[in-house]
């Protein structure tokens, strides 16, 4: 862990609100604390453990009674193994981050993350039906059912850390659908929810299908490489893209026949953060605000719809996702 004053510094610059933070803690430990590094005594990491202690321990008061939560056995491990997939496992992590693919993609490309993201994190991406070891499950074409699935696949995951979820385009969605299905079934919800290059699921400028009853298979995926909604590697390889198309057909639409009202109140708490691509046909991302009662902002990077395959943008998307869960996680002590 970086040194407090350096982290701050930091954290200042990408405009995260370290401002609010730091007094918080400069009215309950004192200036000098925050200078030197440590936090009545204890070092930065060690008070983010704490808090984040506090919080499970509250949450397994609640959530985790053996009354309203099933055991971790086999059967559940094997379940969670199935949907989700962590290629690093870092059993002194802080955070748990969850992933959730664009549409077509796979788990992989985000469990790559977890080698080279900050220690205090371990990443897990989501598998959907139909792809890598589940390419003989049909595909789903109900987001609730597969929020359901996800949610309770995620229960073992989620009992001994705070956790945060990031989806990008499609996977947005399901990451917001099953924060949803988490806090009403289970009374879980994440401590934070970043979404990428997507508008909010009750926009009206949301992607769905031209209402065009007779488009063809081909009209349809010419249709969304014409708007930049697959990644470059994958239009320039025919081979991989024949492989991509009847993943990339399910979920399109899977997400095209997803319709969210406005809500009328906030249906989530935690903080949320939007990321978009300068070039990107997403453009309603102020309507995210409408979820949640929590804190919102959003970053606008150089590029398209796929702006994060670009290493620098990784490099920032990594960066803003720590620095929001160790403020989200300080505010809590």
């Amino acid at each position: 862990m970086a040194h407090f004053q350096e982290w701050e510094l930091e954290t200042s610059r990408t405009g995260v609100g370290a401002v609010s933070t730091v007094s918080i803690f400069r009215k309950r430990f004192g200036h000098s604390s925050v200078c030197t590094g440590t936090i009545g005594g204890f070092t930065l990491k060690e008070v983010l453990n704490q808090a984040l202690a506090q919080q499970v321990t509250e949450t397994s008061q609640s959530a985790w009674s053996p009354h309203s939560m099933e055991r971790t056995d086999g059967a559940s491990k094997a379940r969670t193994g199935k949907v989700v997939n962590c290629l690093f496992p870092n059993p002194d992590a802080v955070f748990r981050l969850i992933c959730f693919p664009w549409a077509g993609g796979g788990s992989v490309y985000f469990a790559k993350w977890g080698q080279e993201i900050h220690n205090s994190l371990e990443v897990h991406s989501i598998r959907l039906a139909g792809r890598e070891s589940r390419s003989e499950e049909p595909f789903v074409n109900d987001i609730h059912q597969v929020a359901d699935e996800i949610a309770h696949a995620l229960l073992p995951v989620l009992q001994d850390k705070s956790f945060a979820f990031f989806g990008h385009s499609m996977g947005a969605y399901i990451a917001f659908m099953t924060a949803l299905c988490l806090k009403e079934k289970y009374k879980l919800e994440p401590m934070h929810i970043f979404v990428s290059s997507a508008n909010a699921p009750h926009s009206k400028s949301r992607f769905h299908l031209p209402e065009t009853p007779k488009m063809s298979e081909e009209q349809i995926i010419h249709y969304i490489m014409e708007i930049g909604g697959t990644p470059e590697n994958l239009t320039n390889n025919e081979e991989l893209l024949q492989q991509y198309i009847p993943k990339l057909m399910a979920d399109i639409y899977l997400a095209s026949n997803f319709f969210f009202d406005s809500p009328p109140e906030a249906v989530l708490s935690c903080g949320l953060t939007c990321f978009v691509g300068s070039k990107d046909f997403a453009e309603d991302l102020e309507a995210w605000k409408d979820i949640t009662s929590g804190s919102f902002d959003i970053h606008v990077l150089p590029g398209n719809h796929f702006y994060l395959m670009e290493p620098s943008n990784e490099s920032f998307l990594k960066k803003c996702i720590t620095r929001h869960l160790e403020l989200s996680a300080l505010t809590m002590y």
